[in-house]
């Protein structure tokens, strides 16, 4: 895929072999599975460290595999989900690194530029997300009170 605001190719990188049913070698249980994912979250982490977590430590090579159902549905499920998605968020903390970096080197043009970047990233994520429902009609990004947001 090719990059978002350059005019070069993407990175070539490893993919994960396609499967339709579980390995052989995997024993996991669905409802230990399920169970990891809940104590994870409750222990505070986001939806990717539960899948690498779930990978490296357990040994499920693929949640929906195992389970039938993702991460975050299996979240939503418990009541667990959190009110923004894991993508804006980490964008979201990056652009406010951006503007605290900015705020101490008023010159540094080329962050200037990625944190113009990063935000219209964002503007273009909240776009899709109040479009597919999941965020509330209205939602709209703020630099301003981006933080207070993600403390909630």
């Amino acid at each position: 895929m090719a990059r978002m605001h350059a005019r070069r190719k993407g990175t070539s990188r490893s993919v994960r072999p396609f499967r339709k049913e579980v390995p052989p070698w995997s024993t996991s249980d669905t409802k230990e599975i399920e169970k990891n994912i809940l104590d994870l979250k409750k222990q505070g982490r986001s939806i990717s460290e539960i899948g690498l977590i779930l990978r490296d430590k357990h040994g499920v090579p693929d949640v929906k595999l195992a389970t039938g159902k993702r991460i975050g549905r299996i979240l939503r499920e418990a009541g667990l989900e959190s009110k923004i998605p894991e993508d804006l968020r980490n964008l979201i903390t990056k652009a406010l690194g951006m503007r605290k970096h900015l705020g101490e080197n008023k010159n540094d043009l080329h962050n200037r530029r990625q944190l113009q970047l990063t935000e219209s990233k964002v503007r273009r994520l909240v776009k899709y997300y109040v479009t597919s429902g999941k965020l509330p009609v209205g939602w709209e990004y703020k630099p301003e009170t981006a933080e207070i947001m993600l403390s909630r």
